[in-house]
């Protein structure tokens, strides 16, 4: 079966120069993909021509006129920019002429244009960004919300669980993946009432036999794969994440730094090149680059705006696997079973941070 993909070329601290490469690598590796390639026409095809694939069989382009900037306001990404290469790309997927997205535009501005076209699904309050986190086990955590919802209830992080769950056991073939609550000590007495009062849901479930709930686990365990997935509200993981990121960046330019410091540290890390490399690998945040917007009435997949073509290629790939594995069925199967009866969302304060 063919899976077809909208590219969001324009999004991104590079758009089309990196976008379109990784675009035509995924084609090559991955014959049962078509991709269709969302921007201005005349820049997309002078990539393309550039990589001699302005003539490759599964790769096409939708003109749109408009580009929504990473400094662009929601407003401007919803009621002024109609034609931007990002709702464009998503609108294909609400009119089935796609079955994911993947865009590497303003987060923000990401999340309000695919719910406004594409809406929740029933049952779902609010969507959630779900991304992976490499751990000591050489297999990514789970982690979400991200930053789409700071203020939670403890339905929103209960419907977060359900979405993850479905999303590791569509993508990753594990049929009952772990859940771990986000907080600040494994005793069910520590933590605020949020993080209270969504154990007691997720312990309910967990004695059902719905989902295979953990217990809460603490900053450490994300990074140690204590268990497959990781739930928090969106303030919280976007820190962690940002933090996480940080400390990626000063490890490895610390590293740097001290092997050039002197020739015996060179020669050790000469020595060593073989570690390092593979220690590089692991940690290397374009394997882990592609971020699921989760709860929609259909597929879209974030990409880091500043990642190359080797890490928006890996984007690619995770909207693949997941319409290939029709993860939006799944988790619209799974919120029915849980929740047949959603209540009334409660109001609160949703906000989207922007890269």
């Amino acid at each position: 079966m063919t899976i077809k993909i909208s590219i969001d070329c324009m999004g991104g601290d590079h758009g089309p120069a990196v976008t379109v490469p990784a675009a035509i690598s995924f084609a090559n590796h991955e014959p049962d993909s078509e991709l269709i390639l969302v921007g201005l026409q005349d820049v997309i095809l002078a990539e393309l021509k550039k990589h001699k694939a302005e003539n490759h069989p599964r790769l096409s382009i939708h003109h749109a006129s408009e580009v929504i900037t990473m400094d662009d306001s929601l407003e401007v990404a919803l009621r002024r920019k109609k034609d931007s290469s990002m709702r464009v790309a998503i609108t294909l997927v609400k009119e089935g002429r796609t079955q994911a997205c993947v865009s590497a535009g303003n987060t923000g501005a990401l999340m309000a244009v695919s719910r406004y076209v594409l809406k929740t699904i029933p049952g779902v309050d609010r969507p959630a960004i779900c991304t992976l986190i490499p751990n000591q086990r050489d297999a990514p955590t789970f982690m979400l919300d991200l930053g789409a919802n700071v203020d939670c209830e403890p339905q929103h992080l209960h419907q977060f669980a359900v979405m993850g769950s479905a999303l590791v056991a569509a993508t990753e073939g594990r049929s009952k993946p772990t859940i771990g609550l986000l907080n600040v000590g494994e005793e069910d007495i520590k933590g605020n009432d949020l993080v209270k009062r969504t154990a007691e849901l997720l312990r309910a479930d967990h004695a059902k036999g719905i989902l295979n709930f953990y217990g809460n686990v603490e900053g450490n365990d994300i990074f140690e794969g204590t268990t497959d997935i990781v739930v928090c509200d969106g303030f919280v993981g976007n820190v962690t994440l940002k933090a996480s990121e940080g400390l990626g960046r000063f490890f490895k330019a610390t590293l740097t730094t001290e092997f050039k410091s002197s020739l015996w540290n060179m020669l050790g890390a000469l020595i060593a090149r073989r570690a390092l490399r593979s220690v590089s690998q692991r940690l290397n945040p374009s394997r882990y680059n592609g971020a699921s917007l989760l709860g929609l009435r259909g597929l879209v997949f974030k990409s880091h705006g500043s990642a190359d073509a080797y890490g928006y290629e890996w984007a690619i790939k995770r909207a693949f696997d997941a319409a290939n594995h029709d993860l939006l069925s799944r988790i619209s199967a799974t919120i029915a079973e849980l929740m047949p009866h959603p209540e009334i969302p409660v109001s609160g304060t949703e906000t989207a941070i922007n890269e």
